[in-house]
């Protein structure tokens, strides 16, 4: 079984999901400390920020998608969102590319960088 590669949009939602659990498990830990009213609200502050956080990066993650290139899988043949050069696919994870350079290469992500060259 190969390496599995998966899509960048994905990645940064799953991000953005596990922002919003980490905020309400710090707020829960504010809970424990009843008796001390400043460490309880500087606890409940933090976890919000962390939940405002993922608002925001849902929010830049939604801005960003409508800005992506829909291909048609090979594989899977639904339609998927393609951000930069490379990427995989949203349903099965087949590395994809809209650079014919890039295309029999070795999939990976720093052909992203503008820095590097094919």
């Amino acid at each position: 079984m190969g390496i599995k590669y998966t899509n960048k949009i994905n990645k940064i939602r799953t991000f953005a999901l596990s922002l919003v659990f980490i905020g309400i498990v710090v707020m829960y830990v504010g809970i424990f400390f009843r008796t001390s009213p400043l460490v309880m609200s500087l606890t409940m502050l933090l976890g919000f920020l962390f939940v405002i956080g993922s608002t925001v990066v849902y929010f830049w993650i939604g801005m960003l998608s409508t800005k992506t290139v829909q291909v048609t899988c090979p594989s899977c043949s639904k339609k998927t969102k393609m951000l930069g050069r490379v990427d995989a696919c949203m349903h099965c994870d087949e590395p994809l590319t809209l650079d014919p350079s890039l295309e029999g290469k070795e999939f990976d992500e720093k052909y992203n960088k503008k820095q590097v060259k094919s």
